[in-house]
């Protein structure tokens, strides 16, 4: 059983119980949905669901606390006289090993300001990037591994992680 349809559906019988299909009642019909799901888990069966979830708000979170804090320091540098940036080309080795791992990835360091992915090595075991602000390169490699790399594969590939 495909607990997310079941739960998209609840949201949907709730809109038709309210008689109201706009954004947020669909929304809160999702939460009150959940709520249900959980509560009636033994008796449904077996499922990650709930642990994937978690790990998808738990990803939301971080990245938009990351994007927030990209966001203030390209704002910073470009309000200041001074010029902070520090550019430079950097090899990250990959654990993703799939496209669609690899692809989102790409896409995440992308949609940080101050960083964009510029290749894919043949093998697919190398992303490259530049990033703006990258005073030590260690560093910055380290962060993306054990942060958006991290939190990025516990997502797609569930409890095996």
């Amino acid at each position: 059983m495909n607990y997310f349809f079941l739960n998209v559906l609840l949201a949907l019988v709730w809109g038709a119980l309210t008689g109201r299909f706009a954004p947020a009642n669909l929304f809160v019909g999702f939460i009150l949905g959940y709520v249900t799901l959980f509560m009636s888990r033994r008796a449904l069966g077996p499922t990650d669901y709930f642990i994937k979830v978690r790990r998808a708000i738990a990803f939301t979170l971080f990245f938009l606390w990351e994007l927030l804090l990209a966001n203030l320091r390209v704002a910073y540098d470009v309000l200041t006289p001074r010029h902070y940036m520090k550019p430079r080309v950097i090899a990250i080795p990959l654990e993703a090993r799939t496209d669609s791992e690899i692809t989102a990835l790409a896409y995440f360091i992308s949609l940080t300001p101050g960083t964009l992915s510029l290749d894919v090595s043949t093998d697919r075991r190398v992303l490259f990037i530049h990033a703006m602000y990258a005073p030590d390169a260690d560093v910055l490699r380290r962060e993306i591994k054990q942060g958006l790399e991290r939190r990025l594969l516990e997502l797609m590939r569930g409890a095996e992680t």
